[in-house]
């Protein structure tokens, strides 16, 4: 009897994880038909490109952790790090912004693995010079720290 509930559970369970992987893929690459239709609307809702972001993100942490005087040499090599990263991410999801729409399946995912590869690259450049900075860092700015990367938010307030 155990038997035969496992040769049902487990064919069952492959096909919900097949399933779940799937609808991943199509949520990630779907347009909804309201975002088709935001180019006719404010140039607000535009995507920022990742240098932007970067920008915005580097001056948010500089007052969040609140870089000393004394921290400034680690926190440029910090910076520089996040810009080059940036610059490299613009460079790749730029090419393959037109050619998305045109993409079979296979093509997309292997897209997404040459993002995910990028994305561990620059994650790999990032920790040793933000590990330097830490461990400059007062307690205070390393609770600080750790809420951020934990959590997204300092203190009560969401970084945006």
């Amino acid at each position: 009897m155990k038997r035969r509930a496992y040769q049902v559970a487990f064919p069952a369970g492959l096909v919900v994880v097949m399933v779940m992987f799937l609808s991943a893929i199509f949520f990630a690459t779907a347009e909804p038909s309201f975002a088709a239709s935001a180019k006719k609307k404010s140039t607000a809702v535009a995507r920022t490109s990742a240098v932007e972001h970067t920008e915005a993100r580097i001056a948010e942490l500089q007052v969040a952790l609140k870089i000393t005087a004394e921290q400034e040499p680690l926190w440029s090599n910090l910076t520089l790090v996040m810009r080059d990263n940036a610059k490299n991410m613009d460079a790749l999801t730029k090419d393959r912004a037109d050619a998305m729409k045109t993409m079979n399946s296979v093509e997309q995912m292997k897209f997404q693995s040459q993002i995910s590869e990028a994305r561990l690259d620059q994650l790999k450049r990032f920790i040793p010079p933000y590990e330097a900075l830490y461990s400059s860092m007062t307690d205070e700015q390393k609770k600080a720290a750790d809420t951020l990367f934990r959590t997204g938010k300092h203190g009560k307030h969401r970084m945006k």
